[in-house]
């Protein structure tokens, strides 16, 4: 375990127990959602590289325009 998982894990002990509780089962389904989206992209390599080339043949061929954040 690295220090800084050693510094979080001392603060939580010294939290109440439902609040411990809470910590836990938030980390475990922060980590349970990380393992279900591994394989899903894994998976589609080839279409996001698909997507990927598609995007950027049409930037360099002009059918693209810059982002404007205030444009809705």
């Amino acid at each position: 375990m690295t220090n800084a998982l050693q510094e979080v894990f001392d603060e939580a002990s010294k939290l109440p127990e439902s609040e411990q509780d809470a910590l836990a089962a938030a980390i475990k389904a922060a980590m349970e959602a990380d393992a279900a989206w591994e394989p899903l992209l894994s998976a589609s390599g080839k279409a996001l590289e698909a997507l990927a080339d598609e995007a950027v043949a049409e930037h360099r061929s002009g059918r693209t325009r810059p982002l404007d954040p205030t444009e809705r």
